[in-house]
């Protein structure tokens, strides 16, 4: 798999990540819980190794460390989850006990999901950092209408990371965020990269082009993917699946050549007709 430095630190980083949201939200059902450890173990086998949480996904911080655990595979895993509640005291209480869920001793990457309280947890974060809790900090959001206080935040304050919505159908942040980021020195994590999934619904049926092959695509979310890891500024995109299925599509997106900035367009303007 594709790597691509952390700006911060030079660190490779893998640029296919997998989220956790509603994937991992599951049950105690030993079944299901094989059938993510097997896609943990084919990701990391790829290349891959960044995990996405938050306490706000359920169980998914408790599914994930349960099958860490179980897999033995937690030495090979970057974590990353967030804090997403408001006080000092409330957002450390949370990050422990999102720590104890994952089993593990420090984070790699701690975030502020949707820029709750930040002010506040961002101070924590830098504390938790300079004591080794956590190895990169970050924040987050969601939604577009957020870029504004996204890069505000980042003029501002010294941070590892951002993540925010990016897709072949959503490029608000190639006006401007993509930019600030790299001129900053933060890297970029990519959410919603297959626009919750409208995306698979507008090409349903449609044949791949045949000048997809010009960057090594041979499927859909392949496509999408390989849009965003086009854009220089984006560090890794963490799409979610908890099936065995669609796992090798989504890891082929990171291998490969992936396209210039001429197909990139060409990419975009297919979309947009659809």
């Amino acid at each position: 798999m594709l790597t691509r430095a952390i700006p911060s630190s030079g660190e490779a980083m893998p640029v296919i990540g997998l989220g956790t949201y509603r994937t991992f939200d599951v049950g105690r059902d030993p079944e299901v819980r094989a059938v993510l450890g097997e896609v943990l173990r084919r990701f990391m086998d790829a290349g891959g190794s960044m995990i996405d949480s938050s306490p706000m996904y359920g169980k998914a911080e408790e599914v994930c460390g349960d099958v860490l655990a179980a897999t033995g595979l937690h030495s090979r895993a970057f974590i990353a989850t967030k804090v997403w509640t408001r006080g000092r005291r409330q957002g450390v209480a949370q990050m422990r006990d999102s720590m104890a869920l994952l089993r593990c001793a420090a984070v790699d990457l701690m975030q502020i999901h949707n820029l709750v309280d930040w002010r506040t947890q961002l101070a924590t974060l830098r504390d938790w950092k300079n004591d080794g809790l956590i190895r990169y900090l970050g924040i987050t959001h969601y939604t577009t209408g957020a870029f504004r206080e996204l890069e505000e935040i980042m003029a501002r304050e010294k941070m590892d990371f951002v993540q925010l919505p990016y897709s072949i159908a959503v490029r608000a942040a190639e006006d401007r965020i993509l930019s600030v980021a790299a001129d900053r020195g933060v890297g970029v994590i990519v959410n919603r990269p297959y626009d919750g999934g409208d995306l698979f619904g507008a090409v349903r049926g449609r044949p791949l082009p045949q000048w997809a092959a010009e960057f090594d695509c041979t499927g859909w979310g392949q496509f999408f993917l390989k849009y965003i890891l086009g854009h220089p500024a984006i560090t890794c995109v963490i799409p979610a699946t908890g099936k065995i299925d669609h796992l090798g599509d989504l890891v082929a997106a990171g291998e490969g050549r992936l396209p210039d900035a001429g197909q990139r367009a060409r990419m975009a303007a297919f979309i947009e007709e659809l």
